[in-house]
């Protein structure tokens, strides 16, 4: 369960998913302040997508997307002039419910959205999970690489990891991220990718799910 108030960072491109790792630099004055306060705490960092117009209010508070993902800092380095290079891990989805205008970076009221597998969605999710490898091994294969998907990946970090790491457009990205469920989100992305079948051939070029 994720603390009921977060720091949120938002990007115009950027989404992240449950057990997926994101590399991040960090350089504006108000995010260095948000992973300073972060790596002095629980080391927790909501990300959420800007909406299309951000730019005209970006110095501000624009608005962003109502369900982001936390990720929680796993490495921070932090640089001479005081950047940060961090590896965030998603820990889970939530949805925003309000902001608090006490610092200079932005901080959010949420709720926890837990993405549990039932039970009864495990054989289903498998089966998707063969018709999905399918459909990447063809990509990659006309992108003349070779398909790696290691089988000990759970079913459900393959379809996030998948998600976050192919090559699409962020409002495609936050629609996936928005489904109710890992099953959901395996379904929408198999006919995203159905929909990609003719792809540009270097869009797959040299994709792995570590």
């Amino acid at each position: 369960m994720l603390p009921g108030t977060i720091p949120i960072f938002p990007l115009p491109n950027v989404v992240l998913f449950p057990n997926v790792f994101l590399p991040l630099h960090i350089f504006e004055p108000r995010y260095r302040a948000m992973v300073t306060d972060a790596l002095e705490g629980d080391r927790i960092i909501g990300m959420v997508l800007l909406q299309p117009g951000h730019e005209a209010s970006y110095e501000g508070r624009p608005p962003v997307f109502s369900i982001g993902c936390a990720g929680v800092i796993t490495h921070a380095e932090p640089l001479g002039d005081g950047r940060f290079n961090i590896v965030l891990r998603g820990l889970e989805r939530f949805r925003i419910r309000g902001e608090d205008n006490e610092r200079a970076y932005r901080l959010a009221h949420i709720d926890s959205l837990p993405e549990d597998v039932p039970h009864d969605h495990r054989d289903e999710l498998r089966r998707h999970r063969h018709r999905l490898e399918a459909l990447l091994a063809a990509a990659v294969e006309r992108a003349g690489s070779e398909p790696r998907f290691p089988p000990a990946v759970a079913d459900e970090d393959l379809v996030n990891a998948l998600a976050q790491y192919i090559e699409l457009d962020p409002l495609e990205r936050q629609a996936l991220l928005e489904q109710e469920g890992v099953l959901a989100r395996c379904r929408a992305l198999i006919d995203l990718l159905e929909m990609k079948t003719l792809t540009p051939r270097n869009a797959w070029k040299g994709q792995s799910v570590h």
